[in-house]
């Protein structure tokens, strides 16, 4: 490499040094070393200006680096790209500052000595609380204090320090919830100086894509069983772009850096070591080749910026697949609809909506490169399937009866190329209503069907979705009623929450093999057993959706699943993919949680990847860590519904700390709640439900204990009060709130079917979709302010958030209460006629019914604002889910009234406690005294 003294400002001298393998940098006039590179004006560390350094430039030099240093020297005319922001100044501390010491016993001692707490945005940019940063917004700022100073000049000095989290107590006891809280971004994550090669805001994943428990990882396993903190990554790695978000970068150039040993993909945390050719393993250390077209614009055919590639500045990019990543050609994207067309079906209308939405929605099926391929099986206690032949407008039916032994009745033409049938499809869905409009049978014969259509799409792979409105009752996979009211709310129960056939597990291991995935749609008016049905989803990365009580001739009902269904046929998915997450040494993936087939150890098998299904995983520490941070790299292997196989990689780094009190500032209480709802969901499906709620609010009581035994004084008065960092102060609600949801609440009045489906969700929803069904979100309307339901720069302005208690009802007022499922207008009973009118069109409260309903839109401006709340209130999060809207009377119908203040959380329910009495039980537990909550 060529000595960089062509680049040093008058004064300096360039000296290589043989034992650290770096150029050491002398100033000639004092005799001063340093190993940084000096620029013009550099002056020693204790002369250095207060003002801030200018962005980082890009360089067109490599450098060479010492063993375990990541350092990237930016030197030549190029800048950055002044969104990347400038790098802060390493500041002196300020003559007599005080350092705050982590681990300090005592609120009042370390509050003597904290510097000024930093404020979660900077002045005047906090955004709408519901409006978490996108992706691709840099964290918020945090102010600079002397420990920040201090930590700069180590990093400096080449000693590695970086910014301290600071710690803030906060007694539960006096400090009750506030919602907004929840839409904070997590914990800074602050890394040591020069780890990353990229001033990129990209460089480290944005917490939409993955997030950990922990944004600082303790160096040991002692360390991180002392704190009791639990350690995971919560990814979502398929999220939907909402508008104005960036898309994944895409790098097809096919010219994939790999580390030898670990095959952990190049990302902005390696290093660069002889002269560039070489570049060390963020996760092993290894040192490999750089490739040969590494350097190259093969677009342009000429020399390229190896600093402005993707995989360099973004830690989420997807990578075009070379062949040596195909077992075989990328797959088209195939669809087959298995109809239920018993007379329960017919009759609830399902069977006319279905497929009217599916004719109306045929062109949103992705089928860019027109492969796409679909069949359409109907099912009662016989098979019917249709022959579409292309160019053909009449299509043939054929009825298969002996589902014993099932079999496909003509080898061609049943699975069929959308665009080449599109108008036999057509003329079918049209038909299909008529067909069976008198059809007087009962029973369903779904395992058949479901067999019939793995039989049609195994040698390709793809989705089956089955629309079912009753119990399957031959053939493989029957199911009997097992509901038994007298069993609800015993330990019993969860025996109701399992499997009750083998045959949906062994069908969809059988259906991963063969990367086929299964979303199940089922309406029904009786007991369908959402718990045997969803096992095919689960195993095979589908999504349940449950419509109980489904009658089309609710407009709302129709209008809920039309849209669902809609979105999930419009939705690119991944097909036959295989997901693995990679970390650095000392660090083991342990546990995995979501919709998957865990095929080996650690990879995981997903016919189809959904957007916006989450997957929890838990991490183990095996030894101890001596690396300043650690690295997380999740990769998805999958081929696109275009029909290209593509790589998604995902990563984050984050610090490593050996200090509990870095281990408690760093925790993501959000992250902690999405995976406290998956360890439930799993306890009170192989053990009880009882089990699931004494495990998480065991786990919750450690925390507390453990930050009580090692961040507070033992004195007097320490056992009056319950404390936590700050940064975990919703912990507490977020845990009543799972504890008060149907999934595993105590009771003895919640339907199988129902906990069923709500487990589905709590183990799938992302974060930004799991907080609100755990912890709703509760607005006033009718006095919200002026510019509330109205159109601001980031859209509709809503109301804030209210704490979840009914002591915000004023028995005038119209409340507005949703979880991301369900939607409730809660109207008090001395509501005045004039706002009745306002948003009912009717002339008083007497004249108001309750019950789900569509709002009218009325020439009013406080009509406009609260239909433009409930609208964002649809629009506003990631997913599929269109909520139903009920209107709840004061003193209306008691079930309904009841569910929609069950949503209250913090208010006393059934057996279940208020938020006042859960932290007075919790500080008892935490003393030593007292039983559970």
């Amino acid at each position: 490499m060529a000595s960089p003294a062509a680049q040093l400002p008058p004064g300096w001298a360039a000296e290589w040094d043989a034992t650290h393998q770096r150029y050491l940098f002398i100033e000639t006039a004092t005799g001063r070393t340093q190993w940084e590179v000096p620029e013009a004006g550099s002056q020693a560390p204790d002369q250095q200006p207060m003002a801030p350094q200018g962005p980082v430039a890009h360089h067109s030099k490599r450098r060479q680096y010492a063993a375990g240093q990541t350092q990237v020297y930016y030197g030549g005319d190029g800048s950055t790209d002044p969104s990347y922001g400038a790098a802060g100044a390493q500041q002196q501390p300020a003559a007599g500052g005080q350092l705050f010491t982590p681990g300090l016993m005592g609120e009042q001692q370390f509050a003597t000595q904290q510097v000024t707490q930093p404020p979660y945005y900077q002045p005047g940019q906090e955004p709408e609380y519901v409006s978490g940063p996108a992706y691709g917004q840099p964290q918020q700022g945090y102010v600079q204090g002397a420990v920040d100073q201090l930590a700069g000049q180590f990093g400096q000095m080449g000693m590695g320090g970086h910014k301290q989290f600071q710690l803030y107590t906060t007694n539960l006891l006096t400090s009750p919830p506030d919602p907004r809280e929840l839409y904070r971004p997590p914990p800074e994550i602050r890394l040591p100086p020069n780890s990353c090669l990229s001033p990129s805001p990209y460089a480290n994943a944005d917490p939409s894509y993955k997030r950990c428990t922990l944004n600082a990882v303790p160096t040991s396993s002692s360390l991180l069983s002392k704190a009791k903190v639990p350690f995971a990554l919560v990814i979502t790695p398929y999220r939907s772009l909402k508008e104005g978000e960036e898309p994944v970068p895409l790098i097809s150039d096919t010219v994939i850096a790999r580390c030898r040993r670990c095959r952990t993909y190049i990302n902005p945390y390696v290093q660069f070591i002889d002269g560039g050719n070489r570049w060390r393993c963020c996760m092993c250390n290894m040192a490999n080749e750089v490739p040969q077209l590494f350097d190259w614009d093969q677009v342009r055919n000429q020399p390229g910026d190896r600093w402005a590639r993707a995989e360099l500045n973004h830690s989420v990019v997807e990578f075009v697949a070379p062949t040596e990543y195909m077992v075989r050609p990328p797959q088209p994207s195939v669809y087959v609809f298995l109809i239920d067309v018993s007379h329960s079906a017919v009759q609830s209308g399902m069977v006319a909506t279905a497929t009217r939405a599916l004719l109306e929605n045929l062109d949103r099926i992705p089928d860019e490169d027109e492969r796409t391929k679909i069949a359409i099986i109907c099912y009662d206690v016989s098979l019917y399937f249709f022959s579409l032949p292309p160019g053909s407008t009449d299509p043939a039916m054929l009825v298969v009866s002996d589902i014993e032994d099932v079999f496909l009745p003509k080898p061609t033409d049943l699975l069929v190329n959308l665009a080449e049938s599109r108008s036999t499809l057509e003329t079918l869905l049209g038909r299909i209503p008529e067909m069976f409009q008198d059809n007087i049978i009962v029973g369903s014969a779904m395992g058949p069907a479901l067999q019939a259509g793995f039989k049609l799409m195994s040698p390709i792979g793809g989705k089956i979705m089955v629309l079912s409105s009753s119990l399957p009752s031959l053939g493989a996979g029957a199911l009997k009623p097992r509901e038994d009211p007298k069993v609800l709310g015993t330990s019993k129960e969860s025996a109701l929450l399992q499997a009750a056939s083998p045959f949906y597990k062994t069908f969809a291991i059988e259906c991963s093999r063969a990367h086929v995935s299964v979303d199940m749609f089922l309406f029904s008016a009786g007991y369908t057993d959402v718990a045997s049905l969803a096992c095919l989803p689960h195993y095979t990365s589908g999504q349940t959706y449950y419509y109980p009580a489904f009658n089309a001739g609710r407009s709302e009902d129709a209008l809920k699943f039309a849209h669902e269904f809609g979105e999930v046929l419009a939705m690119p998915i991944m097909l036959e993919a295989v997901m693995r997450v990679r970390a650095s040494r000392g660090l083991r993936m342990a546990s995995f949680h979501g919709n998957f087939f865990v095929r080996s150890t650690d990879l995981l098998a997903m016919p189809a990847v959904p957007q916006d299904q989450s997957y929890a995983i838990e991490v183990q520490i095996e030894e101890t860590i001596t690396a300043p941070y650690v690295v997380f790299q999740t990769a998805v292997l999958h081929t696109t519904c275009y029909g290209e196989r593509r790589i998604r990689i995902i990563t984050l780094a984050l610090p490593t700390t050996s200090n509990i009190s870095e281990v408690f500032a760093s925790a993501d209480q959000v992250a902690i709640g999405t995976l406290f709802a998956d360890k439930a969901v799993e306890r009170a499906t192989t053990y009880k439900l009882e089990d699931s709620r004494d495990y998480i609010f065991q786990k919750l009581v450690d925390i507390l204990v453990s930050y009580k035994t090692n961040m507070t004084s033992g004195g007097a008065g320490a056992s009056a009060q319950l404390a936590i960092s700050d940064n975990m102060k919703m912990l507490p609600v977020l845990v009543l709130g799972l504890l008060k949801n149907v999934g595993i609440r105590q009771s003895a009045q919640i339907p199988p079917d129902i906990r069923a489906y709500s487990q589905c969700l709590l183990s799938t929803l992302p974060s930004q979709l799991l907080i609100p069904y755990i912890y709703p979100s509760f607005y006033s309307l009718h006095n919200m302010s002026p510019e509330a339901g109205t159109v601001g720069e980031n859209g509709v302005i809503m109301p804030p958030a209210l704490p979840l208690t009914s002591e915000r009802l004023e028995r005038h007022g119209l409340y507005l209460i949703e979880d991301g499922q369900t939607i409730f207008l809660y109207v008090g009973r001395d509501a005045v006629p004039q706002l009745v009118l306002d948003v009912f069109n009717l002339p008083n409260y007497e004249a108001l019914r309750g019950g789900k309903t569509t709002l009218p839109v009325l020439d009013n401006p406080f009509s406009q604002r609260v239909n433009a709340v409930i609208q964002k209130t649809r629009e506003m999060r990631r997913g599929v889910y269109y909520p139903h809207l009920y209107v709840v009377k004061d003193d209306g119908e008691p079930p309904l009234r009841l569910w929609a203040l069950s949503a209250l959380i913090q208010d006393r329910a059934d057996v279940l406690p208020s938020y006042q009495q859960f932290i007075s039980s919790l500080k008892d537990k935490v003393n030593g005294i007292g039983g559970g909550y």
